[in-house]
């Protein structure tokens, strides 16, 4: 007997998800682990994958489809199997492209924008439907090229600048059979003049250019992430009642101690960043003002027993925050190894579910970025956020002395539904106490 493969649930508000391309054909035979089709949700875009191994009967949902949770995609089963489309789970499931978003958790303010790369495909698949998903990369760089995972993979295999190759599939998309036909024939890359909009080549090829577009003008169709986003940063600032605090922090004893561990355990593989100190701090902070720690749910203030910490990414198409659980109970270097792994797989955009939703607090750093001081938009039902900014080497007094110094600015928003200001005003305070005091958070 045939088995239906419907559209797996990935977030806790996601009700659709967008079929943007298949990679299989009706015909095809495809065994357990193959990737079947590209799935763009409220978070990604992912690759859809098979747990049977059989032939593919029936194609049920054509590229392009917005498609509700549970719908049947297709059908997978012993060749020459009469198999017929299920009816529809539900009305919301359509053929067209223009379906509108669903809101789902977001992030509000990058860590690092993360190059994509190639990935492996031999994920654990998630979600509770008969197929599981593993990321796909988005776009490249700031050039957001539409490429599928495997050509990208043979494009970077075969030394080919993919933003030269014409894509042939849907929107433009580049797929590996542009990528290949490239490779065989270098007379079909676009020219670099092209690329660059004409004149000397742009700046990503190092060196200047004056002349021509900055880019291609043109009208994009609304992701459904980023539109997720527009929604979801809507619905916070113009529903929670913001209340902003600002602290300056002395960030040279943090700089200091900080590179003395990554020095004295540089042979042990530890590398520690300026956010996991943060994250830590914050944990630790969060079990001293646990006020902080709650969610405003209407009629009720929801109160967490623990501080899961996340800390928010920027992919090609948006934002995500892959939560630390427990951060309270871990230690500094615990917390070090799980943000490299979370981080890892956000850049892969193989995140599940469980990696990116539950946050209690979310911690948001530009200072890679050079940026001194900002205000990021709380992701509900988190009442807060904490913006981190870079650190900057000032006059500073100490001891009644003016002498030079390193100090970092950090700006908590705070949902005044939850929390009043004092509240976070203490909260500030006993961040900068162990910011300012970091053995205690190796402790």
């Amino acid at each position: 007997m045939a088995e239906i493969i419907d559209m797996p649930k990935l977030s806790d508000t996601m009700t659709v998800g967008t079929l943007v391309k298949w990679l299989k054909k009706e015909g095809d035979a495809v065994k357990a682990g193959d990737m079947l089709a590209e799935v763009e949700t409220d978070k990604a875009t992912m690759e859809l994958e098979t747990f049977f191994t059989g032939t593919l009967l029936k194609i049920f949902a054509p590229a392009g489809s917005q498609i509700a949770i549970g719908a049947a995609l297709c059908a997978v089963g012993k060749p020459g199997e009469v198999v017929t489309a299920p009816a529809p789970a539900s009305p919301k499931a359509s053929q067209g492209t223009a379906a509108a978003p669903t809101p789902a958790a977001v992030a509000p303010a990058p860590v690092a924008a993360p190059s994509p790369v190639a990935q492996p495909r031999d994920e654990p698949a998630v979600g509770p439907a008969k197929a599981g998903l593993t990321s796909a990369p988005a776009a490249s760089g700031s050039e957001r090229l539409h490429i599928s995972p495997l050509a990208r993979k043979i494009a970077a295999n075969e030394k080919i600048d993919a933003s030269r190759v014409t894509g042939t599939g849907p929107h433009g998309r580049i797929v590996k059979a542009d990528v290949l036909a490239a490779a065989a024939n270098p007379s079909l890359l676009k020219s670099a003049s092209v690329v660059s909009g004409g004149g000397v080549p742009s700046p990503r090829g190092n060196t200047l250019s004056r002349s021509g577009p900055i880019q291609e003008d043109r009208t994009v169709p609304v992701s459904t992430m980023r539109g997720v986003i527009a929604k979801r940063m809507v619905e916070s600032t113009t529903t929670i009642p913001y209340v902003y605090l600002d602290i300056e922090i002395d960030a040279e004893p943090l700089l200091a101690t900080r590179a003395q561990l990554n020095t004295g355990l540089e042979k042990d593989g530890v590398k520690l960043s300026v956010n996991d100190f943060i994250l830590k701090a914050s944990a630790e902070a969060l079990r001293r003002v646990p006020a902080v720690n709650c969610s405003w749910e209407g009629t009720h203030i929801r109160h967490h027993g623990a501080a899961h910490v996340a800390f928010a990414v920027a992919l090609e198409d948006g934002l995500i925050t892959p939560v630390v659980r427990d951060a309270h109970l871990k230690s500094i270097f615990q917390i070090s190894t799980e943000v490299k792994a979370l981080g890892k797989k956000a850049k892969d955009k193989k995140l599940a579910p469980t990696d990116y939703t539950g946050g209690t607090f979310c911690v948001s750093n530009l200072g890679m970025m050079g940026i001194p001081k900002f205000t990021a938009i709380i992701n509900p039902p988190n009442a807060a956020i904490l913006a981190v900014g870079t650190t900057v080497a000032k006059a500073v007094v100490k001891n009644g002395s003016v002498v030079a110094g390193q100090t970092m600015t950090m700006t908590l928003s705070c949902d005044h539904r939850v929390f009043d200001g004092a509240v976070g005003a203490q909260f500030l305070g006993a961040l900068k106490d162990l910011l300012e005091k970091p053995a205690l958070l190796l402790v």
